[in-house]
């Protein structure tokens, strides 16, 4: 996973003795006692200077230091960016020495990612499904969860032979866009219209548009999740946000401090988009439409109640999909 949020589950404590319902699901370390953080050297841009090597051995220990946990990933891509070299280039001269004007860059950058701003919120970009998105302060950083409504719609759309027939995709809360554009990319008879409630949001999601190619074929509105929306979908589909209000400040200070909060806080009990889509949802599909939403820990059951009273379908097994350790991460209900 790109920047180490996701790397491996941690058991920091929060207050009852609990972990965070993000921690659970995600692995996304939740907020304990803080280290002090180390400085970087002030010699990265005085004196005799480093080799690209010696850099990344430098910001890497410095990482480690402070519990980051991907410290030699976060160091090559903050390097590379700072080098403007690609991660071939940085191999090939790795011996070299780093420019003034880069290690300057460099050292703004371990800065701030010593105080836990994620890697894709400094260097600007997060890979998702292949491609770099723009990412900025307004938008929910994308995470490799997220790929699981990607190939799930995939596979149903293979299974109903639709891939390469036209459909019209809703995706509500889009941020940066990564889940419509994504599937738009794949699905190239596919049009869609991304919603979410951030104008701001919608501009940079309308740039990724531009920038994969498929802005064409993308819509965005400004919309309170289905409030407004006309029209009928053969797939709508949502990352909503499910994070319990009272657990938000026990979340990893990147995720706590650096996505926006509107993306996160689900409410008292972490349900409230889902009975907001939720009621919209039967208006909005198509005939055979399907609704597709990411979910956290231990709410599989409780949103597939709110899809099932809203007079939705969910088939057996398959209502619920897992990600690859097993545990519940999407909820499919359909007409």
């Amino acid at each position: 996973m790109p920047d180490g949020l996701l790397a491996a589950e941690r058991t920091s404590p929060l207050p009852g003795g609990e972990r965070s319902r993000e921690a659970r699901v995600r692995g996304i370390q939740t907020s304990s006692a803080t280290t002090p953080s180390p400085r970087p050297s002030p010699h990265w841009v005085e004196g005799k200077g480093r080799s690209l090597q010696e850099a990344f051995i430098e910001a890497a220990s410095l990482f480690r230091k402070v519990g980051i946990e991907t410290p030699e990933l976060d160091a090559r891509l903050l390097l590379c960016h700072a080098a403007g070299l690609t991660h071939e280039a940085y191999i090939a001269r790795a011996g070299g020495k780093l420019a003034a004007h880069a290690a300057a860059r460099l050292e703004s950058f371990i800065a701030r990612r010593l105080e836990r701003e994620p890697v894709s919120r400094i260097i600007g970009t997060r890979e998702f499904y292949g491609r770099d998105f723009l990412v900025d302060r307004h938008t929910l950083d994308p995470r490799p969860d997220t790929e699981i409504p990607i190939e799930t719609a995939l596979e149903l759309g293979a299974q109903q032979g639709s891939r390469n027939r036209p459909r019209r995709l809703l995706d509500l809360g889009t941020g940066t866009g990564c889940i419509l554009i994504t599937l738009l990319a794949e699905l190239p008879q596919a049009r869609g219209l991304g919603t979410d409630i951030s104008a701001t949001a919608l501009e940079l999601a309308a740039a990724n548009a531009r920038r994969l190619g498929v802005a064409e074929r993308a819509r965005f509105v400004c919309s309170d999740w289905l409030g407004g929306i006309n029209g009928k979908f053969e797939l709508i589909l949502s990352n909503p946000p499910y994070i319990p209000s009272a657990e938000i400040a026990g979340l990893a200070e990147e995720v706590a401090r650096h996505d926006p909060r509107l993306a996160l806080d689900g409410g008292a009990d972490g349900l409230d988009a889902y009975r907001r889509i939720a009621a919209g949802a039967p208006q909005a599909l198509a005939p055979n439409g399907k609704v597709l939403v990411e979910i956290g820990a231990g709410q599989a059951e409780a949103v597939a109640e709110i899809f099932a009273k809203a007079g939705l379908t969910l088939d057996g097994d398959t209502a619920i999909r897992r990600d690859l350790a097993g545990r519940a991460r999407l909820v499919v209900a359909g007409t």
